[in-house]
């Protein structure tokens, strides 16, 4: 099916992160990311390959005669790297695979002190949300992207504040000697200052220049261009020790260091389990909050491309209280669930708990006439995930299913002590 060129280079490919590149002659077709090169590109010539890749992902590969790749040092320049080459070539397996007014960018405004936030495409597209959002006028002055998956993006972004701290809604310091705190020296620190992601823009500890190179770091960073970024750290840290400032010039060894040694587990994760290449795959998880019999509820979680869908979540007040009977009070939310025909159907449900749980689900789904697949999410006695049942070949899942099955547990707890307080009150 494919030259012995193409067997030859997916053998040779490093298990290492990158970036990799479905070709024909000179067109990009495809550009992906990878935490191993070598086996996310063998994934996609699995025998299941049409179970599990979007249609557009299983025509690119009937076209494609070459594979490239480029080298990462981390997932987390993986994931930037990708962003900026669909950006440049703007493949149309990338581009087609999900409406690109959903896709996520990373904007910078034009400001004295600029601020960086993660919007939507759509955002992009009608400057009245967005101006909204940050309650005043603005002019974006770079933007970054598109990132295909905003659960992976928003990690990505703990990681580059942790790096290069930046504003994002505080009000600049300015010193007004008619204002008394300002005159007193009263700067009040934002939140974000207080923990460390914001470098001070509130309190006047930073200057606009200061800040200026700053977020040309963030900049350099998010155009995957690491080589000067790294000169520009190590020029501000001799800078700043020629003038014996050796706080700020220890700051900055440190942010060098954690760049070459970026610990990005969380991305990891994420990036192993999306090698299916559908980004719409829907799951819906369910999970019964009760204490001692009282107050049952049940609810409802959406994940879908492996985002949380938080404004589809769905809670159940049980109408039939069961005590302590987990099981009949699932039955009683997914049976109800059902009966919600105009709720876009999932592609795979996940249930809390065992055998008892995934067997209730699924006799049910046989009931409705539906053939949905079920996995059920086993704890340990701290409540941690230990064992997933089910079909193995929905494991490709695993980040989701996980997110799915946590969101469902935090949403159902807080219903249960919102109607318990309630309870208490009344």
């Amino acid at each position: 099916m494919y030259s012995q060129d193409i067997k030859k280079k997916i053998s040779q490919l490093p298990d290492t992160p990158g970036v990799y590149l479905f070709k024909r002659g000179k067109t990009i077709l495809y550009i992906g990311k990878a935490t191993s090169l070598k086996d996310r590109v063998r994934s996609y010539f699995n025998a299941d390959i049409v179970e599990t890749r979007s249609p557009l992902i299983s025509k690119m590969l009937t076209q494609f005669t070459d594979i490239d790749f480029i080298k990462t040092d981390s997932v987390l320049e993986a994931l930037v790297l990708e962003a900026h080459l669909i950006k440049k070539h703007q493949p149309e397996a990338n581009i087609k695979e999900k409406d690109n007014r959903s896709f996520n960018y990373v904007v910078i405004t034009a400001e004295d002190f600029p601020r960086v936030f993660v919007v939507r495409g759509r955002e992009l597209e009608k400057n009245d949300i967005l101006k909204k959002s940050l309650g005043e006028s603005y002019k974006i002055a770079y933007s970054f992207g598109p990132f295909p998956n905003g659960s992976q993006l928003k990690e990505a972004m703990k990681i580059v504040r942790k790096l290069f701290p930046f504003r994002d809604r505080c009000t600049p310091y300015i010193s007004d000697p008619t204002n008394p705190r300002t005159a007193l020296g009263l700067k009040k620190p934002c939140f974000n200052r207080q923990i460390g992601l914001c470098p001070g823009v509130c309190t006047g500890e930073i200057s606009k220049t200061e800040y200026a190179k700053q977020i040309k770091n963030i900049i350099l960073f998010f155009e995957s261009n690491k080589k000067k970024l790294v000169k520009n750290l190590e020029k501000q840290m001799k800078d700043f020790a020629r003038v014996k400032e050796f706080e700020c010039a220890q700051k900055i060894k440190k942010t060098l260091f954690t760049l070459n040694h970026i610990q990005d587990i969380a991305l990891i994760t994420e990036n192993k389990v999306h090698a299916s290449g559908n980004t719409m795959f829907r799951i819906e998880s369910y999970d019964i909050a009760h204490m001692s019999g009282q107050n049952v509820v049940g609810v409802m979680t959406v994940v879908e491309g492996g985002e949380a869908i938080k404004s589809e979540y769905r809670k159940f007040k049980i109408k039939d209280n069961p005590g302590v009977n987990d099981t009949k009070a699932l039955s009683e939310v997914f049976s109800r669930r059902l009966a919600h025909i105009e709720w876009r159907m999932p592609d795979l449900v996940v249930v809390d708990g065992g055998t008892a749980q995934k067997n209730i689900m699924e006799k049910i789904l046989r009931e409705h006439g539906v053939q949905i697949p079920v996995m059920s999410v086993v704890k340990d006695e701290y409540h941690k995930p230990k064992q997933i049942l089910g079909d193995k070949k929905y494991l490709m899942y695993e980040r989701d299913i996980l997110l799915s099955n946590a969101e469902a547990h935090r949403y159902a707890i807080g219903y249960h002590k919102k109607l318990r307080n309630k309870t208490m009150r009344g």
